[in-house]
């Protein structure tokens, strides 16, 4: 299994979700199904 690949906006939209919206990390990416790990990179 590969690298996903996450579209620029998919990235910035997680991104401010966690910076400037104040949502946890966990959260967002749980809702994101996405592995924490993935949103840290």
């Amino acid at each position: 299994m590969g690298k996903p690949n996450f579209s620029e906006d998919f990235k910035r939209d997680a991104v401010h979700q966690v910076a400037v919206r104040g949502y946890a990390v966990r959260e967002v990416s749980e809702r994101l199904g996405i592995s924490t790990y993935s949103l840290y990179k």
